[in-house]
């Protein structure tokens, strides 16, 4: 690790200014948290560090017009604790909880974990269960994209941390028939990366007894996170039934694709990928009211 400056900018123009003139050279940090291992490893390198945490309008959560609002810079502990994305997106707080220990929770931020690329960041999967945009400031202006669009492989972000800015996310609040869950399998309950997520988010029809729409985001089921996309079609106008459920379960296991790794096998992925998501539906189905029967 041998960055010879370290510019602390108070918004993020003076920010970009900098990146521009360091051409290349400089790199965004956020919390640190993942960044400074790889600096000191040698796995990515930076004559300068461009730190974000005094720029305030990428540490707030806000909410307008039926929208919630989150900068880049804001902590996972924030966010699990903020009420508005308690009240109205739980799914990323329960997500925000799981991450690390308190210390890392207090320091890490939600655009770090994720444009560090990883394909079963907690935060990225419930981003991707509320369909959530991002938003990125470029020495173009800034541009609005999914959030699903922002990995070009394990590790390796769409965002260029030498050139560009993750400014924050945008995403519907959750209303009357809509609710998500979060589900996390470890090998321990803290401090341990996931050996499979998963979130969903379910809108049931005016009776509350069959899917209108639903969303389901799973890591590490390839080298990004992914969409559940036919598992969702096959769900969408069925009722709430667990033999429904189940019977989905056989589209979902054709579109993942585990692979072996320290912390599981690929078989072993998969089946527990069936098994959070079957209770991830359970608990959203719950959470909106809804009746689900056998």
């Amino acid at each position: 690790m041998s960055c010879e400056e370290y510019f602390h900018p108070g918004t993020v123009e003076e920010a970009m200014v900098y990146l521009r003139e360091k051409a290349g050279n400089a790199r965004i940090i956020a919390g640190g948290t993942d960044l400074v291992l790889q600096l000191r490893e040698h796995k990515v390198d930076a004559d300068a560090l461009v730190d974000l945490s005094a720029v305030e309008q990428l540490s707030t959560i806000t909410e307008s017009d039926g929208w919630i609002m989150v900068g880049s810079m804001v902590t996972h502990n924030n966010l699990a604790s903020s009420a508005i994305i308690q009240d109205k997106a739980r799914v990323l707080a329960d997500a925000a909880r799981s991450i690390g220990s308190p210390q890392i929770r207090n320091i890490g931020t939600i655009g770090g974990n994720v444009v560090n690329a990883q394909p079963a960041a907690d935060t990225t999967i419930a981003l991707m269960a509320l369909d959530a945009r991002v938003r990125i400031l470029t020495n173009q202006g800034e541009i609005i994209k999914p959030v699903d669009q922002l990995f070009v492989s394990a590790g390796k972000s769409a965002v260029d941390p030498t050139s560009e800015i993750l400014v924050g996310f945008e995403f519907k609040a959750s209303g009357r028939g809509e609710a998500a869950a979060f589900m996390r399998h470890a090998k321990r309950k803290a401090l341990a990366l996931p050996i499979v997520n998963a979130g969903v988010w379910v809108k049931a029809n005016n009776n509350l007894n069959a899917f209108e729409d639903v969303r389901i985001a799973l890591g590490p089921m390839a080298p990004v996170p992914v969409r559940a996309k036919n598992m969702e079609n096959a769900l969408k106008g069925m009722r709430f039934k667990l033999s429904v459920i189940k019977e989905t379960l056989s589209v979902l296991e054709k579109e993942i694709n585990p692979r072996d790794s320290i912390r599981g096998s690929a078989h072993y992925k998969g089946e527990m990928a069936k098994v959070l998501v079957t209770r991830a539906l359970i608990k959203a189905i719950t959470e909106l009211g809804g009746e689900l029967n056998e």
